[in-house]
């Protein structure tokens, strides 16, 4: 505990220990000791015996003046890093931390230590090898030093970021498998800086600080991890991270990543849920500037745009420049705006392949999506158009004109086969279902049960869709519409995807009372888990069980209900005359 006392020529408790083992009079070794190792004031010797009358301990009153000292010399330590020279405020703090360093253990002397090394930007390597050695000192050492440890340290880097990465993306899970289904408040509800005040990507702002080297070391993990698993919330974490950085104005760092201005554009536009003009040329203007040699910029540029916030943003602006060319009888390879979204929709959906591959070119775009695919959506939009209008005009003279119920085949063999088109297609369907429009989303919807990579089966889109179906609650109890929800798209994957097991269960788990009675006990008994099914499953049947068992009434009150038929008495036929 008292390391490195003697080192300073500062007598410690070994020194009284051996003085008393050899005095012949302890009292006057005690006396002397306490004279030659406590406060030198001259004027404080009367003032002691004055606190012995009142009964205050010695020790209490060295460790007040202790504790004072320790407090200006914190403040001083403080004031010298931000005084005078670059050079001779450095020169002074590395004298202190040399005299100092001994003492690094002692509890009391600790902070001194710490504060000096915190002010500190190049602690010698001798004395961060000491302390990285050391648990607890590395624990109780400053972030400032941390990184400088950290930058030579991969590893250990590494151990410090995981749990954070780990608690980010369960964080996101939750929010996807939430119990409030709303409209209102889902997923893409908080806007990027509220997003970017999370616990989190906080944690990892004030661990980066201005270090470049730390700032790739935690780029190429969420690169490595996205690989790994294919989870784009790593990508939402690149893009927060680097907008993070430029809340706090950290030029070092912002000026040398090259999609930083491109991120900050994408960012307001995600804040819009909409790509505007102005900022659709902006963007266009960074992916044309990519220049020959720099290509390795389009993997990360890539990977900001498989964001789920952007593929949100660019997914939502592409359907409704479909529903603005429709208006103005405009073909969809002739618009450019219309064209960039696509552009860089591709290039998001491709990051993946292109960081593995590591051929860094934009995805060639699919010629039949522009001439075929979205022509097809417009004539979905057409459709409802013309339904509406004729709904509207008298029928006198012909029966009502029923709604188009077959969906061209292309539809779903596009929705199967190209990754674009699926997605652009999801979205449609998410338009219609937030329209409440239940024809078009009655006959899309089959569809569904077969998309590329089992989109239709990702727990964004179900979130999404999910929510946007509590606004045709009162329609769940017709039999007929719960049956092509449920047993024409839901339940044809349940068994074979727990995700889609616990998204069925939190939308009855909303909308249970509207129901029609003898479909959800038919539902009930097609999601009971089985031994396979996880917690979380098995929790939100439970849940749901408990729901349906209070609604049911009980025996007794089924007992008591008084009949309402009259028992009337027996009267004979009257005799003929």
């Amino acid at each position: 505990m008292f390391a490195g006392l003697q080192e300073l020529g500062v007598a410690n408790g070994e020194d009284l220990k051996e003085t008393l083992t050899n005095c012949t009079e302890p009292l006057k070794a005690i006396e002397q000791f306490q004279t030659e190792n406590g406060v030198l004031l001259p004027s404080l010797q009367s003032a002691l015996p004055f606190l012995d009358l009142h009964g205050t301990p010695r020790l209490e009153f060295h460790q007040s003046v202790f504790d004072e000292l320790r407090e200006k010399l914190l403040e001083r330590v403080s004031a010298i890093a931000s005084e005078g020279k670059v050079e001779e405020r450095y020169k002074k703090l590395e004298d202190l931390l040399e005299k100092s360093f001994s003492l690094v253990k002692m509890p009391s002397i600790q902070p001194v230590v710490m504060c000096v090394m915190k002010h500190l930007p190049k602690v010698p390597e001798k004395k961060l090898k000491l302390v990285m050695a050391d648990k607890d000192l590395y624990k109780a050492c400053a972030v400032e030093v941390k990184r400088q440890i950290w930058q030579d340290n991969q590893a250990l880097f590494g151990d410090e970021v995981s749990p954070l990465l780990k608690q980010y993306i369960l964080e996101k899970e939750n929010t996807l498998f939430s119990s409030d289904l709303s409209v209102l408040h889902n997923f893409f509800s908080p806007s990027p800086k509220m997003r970017r005040q999370g616990e989190v990507v906080q944690k990892l702002t004030q661990m980066i600080g201005k270090n470049v080297k730390l700032y790739d070391m935690v780029l190429q993990f969420l690169r490595t991890l996205f690989l790994r698993t294919r989870n784009v919330h790593y990508c939402t974490l690149r893009a927060e991270l680097l907008m993070s950085l430029h809340d706090l104005d950290i030029s070092e760092i912002c000026t040398v990543d090259p999609c930083h201005k491109f991120t900050w554009c994408l960012d307001a536009c995600i804040r819009e849920k909409f790509v505007d003009n102005k900022r659709a040329r902006e963007l266009q203007g960074f992916l044309d500037g990519v220049k020959k040699g720099q290509e390795q910029v389009l993997g990360d540029l890539s990977m900001i745009l498989c964001d789920p916030f952007a593929i949100n943003t660019l997914a939502l602006s592409t359907i409704r420049h479909l529903q603005e060319l429709v208006g103005q009888d405009t073909l969809p390879r002739e618009s450019p705006d219309l064209l960039l979204l696509l552009r860089m929709l591709s290039l998001g959906q491709g990051a993946w392949d292109m960081i593995d591959s590591q051929v860094f070119r934009e995805p060639k775009m699919e010629h039949e999506l522009i001439t075929k695919f979205l022509p097809m959506l417009m004539s979905f939009v057409v459709d409802d158009y013309t339904f509406n209008v004729d709904q509207k005009l008298p029928s006198d003279e012909k029966g009502p004109i029923p709604y188009p119920s077959t969906i061209p085949e292309a539809f779903t063999k596009f929705l199967q086969e190209h990754r674009i088109a699926c997605e652009v297609g999801l979205y449609y369907i998410l338009h219609i279902t937030k329209q409440r429009n239940k024809n078009a989303f009655l006959r899309l919807l089959p569809a569904l049960v077969e998309t590329f990579s089992d989109l239709a089966f990702s727990d964004i889109f179900l979130h999404l869709l999910t929510g946007n179906l509590t606004l045709l609650a009162d329609e769940f109890a017709l039999e007929d519409f719960c049956t092509s929800i449920f047993d024409g798209f839901f339940l044809t994957a349940c068994s074979r995807k727990e995700n889609v097991h616990r998204h069925i269960l939190r939308l009855l788990l909303h909308l249970h009372h509207k129901v029609a009675p003898a479909k959800l006990e038919s539902l009930q008994k097609a999601l009971e888990p089985t031994k396979q099914s996880g917690e979380a499953v098995k929790d939100l049947y439970n849940q749901l069980s408990e729901k349906l068992e209070l609604r049911k009434p009980s025996p007794a009150q089924v007992a008591e209900t008084p009949s309402m038929e009259l028992t009337l008495p027996t009267v004979p036929t009257p005799a003929s005359l």
